[in-house]
């Protein structure tokens, strides 16, 4: 998507494969209006030719068809024929109505779908920092509602302002050949209609930014509260998670109360400028027709002319605000477009990933804040087991965030590298194809728990699932539920426990058969028996691939073949457990400190 877009301008390349239904919906409009625009003439030809005796004026191919009838008095004896035309012009209007309010809905919803099948397939591709600096809620709102304002337009105001637009075009052009002091009367209060019309659109421009960013809002805190819904009831939060929606709630609705304030205004200004259009034109026209400026049927087409108009006049401002409306809902979407994808270099490279990583002076940092990593170097050999322990904001997490560039390592301040290759230059997919993760709270789809082992790869059978459940020690308890690994985990998995929920995240990646696996703290939420066994399955199954390990637990991280130890993103250490514990360092307090409490209470941390 191209970053200048802006505004309606976005439609343009969602249309493509539609733009034949806007145009037949487009005919149909002017079929419509044509017909409509007919039938006064019909009533002023039947008033003054027909009824009175004003000369014919009308070419030979329709005096052919008058004089078919017999003329004048043939259509005189015989009213019905003129009635019958204004039926036939009537379900004219009715059925191109019908027709176009049907192919344009159609088209529509084809623009639609495109719109929201790139926008999330672009949503899906921004990086992971774009994910972390936005709100989920207000995501879902621009996703949602702003794209249903649009669908809105496209379908209703569109095509009522390209209705509005001829109604006004051709009633001048027939007013004038009717009657032009009229005609004139009618131009002085256009001029008005469109100023007021512009003074609103710019007022409910804000207004309706204003109160679309507090929907996005609403939206934020019901999608926290209803994902968090175990934490609130945990902590008894229930009353100030609904003042919370409250006070947001309050806020919409107070917005929205202001705007219907700025419509009243407007609608009644609308109201007067039609009505004061309406009656200026009946009492001048009467005034006309009683001098003999005008003939009753002029009157009465030009009264129906001016009818027909006032009401798209008023409610062109009501249009203007919907595209007012319409086009803060795109420029939000817009917004999102405009976002850079996550894109790899053409010459990006796909090498095998099996080989040793290493670190070289990294330093890392989240937008101007103290370094997280600060001058960071360190090797982890191809097959190894690597332990990384370090206290909470250490950097460990961040460590792998950089390894599978969820977050790219800036230029200068050092280098990642697989098998001697910068990962910078390694194609995204291919890297973290190869990198399989488990963090410390997985997500678990709403799915079975076959399906959410299975994910990784669709053609993973139920022995392989079966497996890999059993490697991460998870497999007995699959087995215990009464759908075994049919069970359907709720949303986020809750249906499990924490426990539960890492194993199966384990198997999951298991599935993946990655060269390099990443355990960020993943065993916290199981105990040390089952942490053991995990990890010995792990040592036995993991074959050639590389493991790292993140833990608080020593007892998850000593059977390592190197343990890196963190402190305020430096390395305070590195080297075996043994290593470590002749060197009376961090990771030897920290072995006495939990090696003591095990003594006291018997369990082993």
């Amino acid at each position: 998507m191209k970053k200048d877009i802006s505004d309606l301008k976005i439609i343009i390349p969602f249309s493509k494969g539609y733009q034949y239904l806007i145009v037949i919906s487009a005919v149909a409009t002017i079929i419509k209006v044509a017909a409509s625009f007919a039938m006064p003439q019909i009533i002023r030809f039947t008033v003054d030719s027909v009824i009175d005796n004003v000369p014919f004026s009308f070419n030979q191919t329709i005096m052919y068809f008058i004089e078919l009838v017999g003329g004048r008095e043939g259509i005189r004896q015989n009213l019905w024929i003129s009635a019958a035309i204004i039926l036939i012009l009537a379900v004219i209007t009715s059925f191109s109505d019908f027709i176009g309010r049907y192919i344009i809905a159609k088209g529509t919803e084809g623009i639609i779908k495109n719109i929201r099948n790139n926008l999330y397939n672009h949503i899906q591709k921004l990086p992971y920092s774009w994910h972390v600096k936005n709100q989920t809620g207000d995501i879902i709102q621009r996703s949602t509602s702003d794209v249903d304002v649009v669908r809105n337009f496209i379908s209703t105001q569109l095509s009522e302002m390209f209705r509005t637009i001829m109604l006004v075009i051709i009633s001048l052009i027939l007013m004038f050949s009717m009657n032009v002091k009229l005609t004139l009367i009618v131009l002085i209060f256009i001029p008005v209609v469109v100023l007021y019309s512009s003074i609103f659109y710019g007022i409910l421009s804000k207004k309706f930014l204003t109160a679309d960013e507090a929907e996005g809002e609403l939206f934020t805190v019901t999608q926290e509260n209803l994902t968090g819904v175990r934490v609130v009831r945990a902590f008894g939060r229930e009353k100030y998670e609904i003042d919370k929606f409250s006070e947001k709630n309050n806020k919409f609705s107070e917005l929205w109360v202001k705007l219907g304030y700025q419509l009243g205004y407007y609608w009644g200004i609308g109201d007067f400028v039609t009505g004061s259009l309406v009656m200026t034109i009946v009492i001048a026209g009467s005034i006309f027709a009683v001098d003999g400026a005008i003939t009753l049927g002029e009157f009465m087409a030009f009264a129906s002319y001016t009818a027909m108009i006032a009401w798209p006049l008023r409610s062109f401002g009501r249009i203007l605000g919907e595209l007012s409306k319409t086009k803060v809902s795109l420029e939000r979407i817009c917004e999102i477009f405009r976002e850079q994808e996550e894109t790899d270099d053409s010459d990006s490279l796909t090498p095998d990933m099996n080989k040793d990583i290493e670190f070289k002076n990294v330093t890392f940092r989240y937008e101007g804040n103290t370094p997280i990593l600060d001058d960071l170097s360190f090797k982890i050999e191809a097959g190894s087991t690597f332990a990384i322990l370090g206290g909470t904001g250490s950097g460990k997490s961040t460590l792998m965030h950089l390894l599978n560039r969820l977050y790219d390592l800036p230029d200068g301040c050092g280098t990642i590298t697989i098998g001697g290759v910068d990962i910078r230059k390694i194609k995204r997919e291919s890297l973290r194809k190869n990198i399989g993760m488990v963090l410390q709270e997985p997500f678990l789809f709403s799915k079975t728990i076959k399906e959410n082992i299975g994910i990784v790869d669709s053609d993973a059978d139920i022995k392989q699932i079966k497996e890999v459940s059993s490697i991460a020690h998870v497999d007995d308890a699959i087995e215990n539920f009464s759908n075994g690994y049919d069970t359907i985990v709720g949303e986020r998995g809750v249906t499990l426990s924490g426990g539960q929920k890492q194993r199966v995240a384990i198997a999951r990646m298991l599935l993946q058969n990655t060269p390099i696996m990443v355990f960020d703290d993943s065993l916290s939420a199981v105990d040390s028996e089952t942490d053991a066994k995990i990890r010995a399955a792990l040592k036995n199954g993991k074959k050639s691939s590389t493991v790292i390990l993140i833990s608080h637990r020593i007892t998850t991280l000593m059977q390592a073949d190197m343990i890196l130890v963190l402190d305020r993103g430096k390395a305070a250490d590195i080297g075996t457990h043994e290593e470590l514990l002749r060197r009376d360092g961090i990771y030897k307090n920290i072995y006495d400190v939990q090696m003591n409490i095990a003594d006291v209470d018997g369990t082993v941390i």
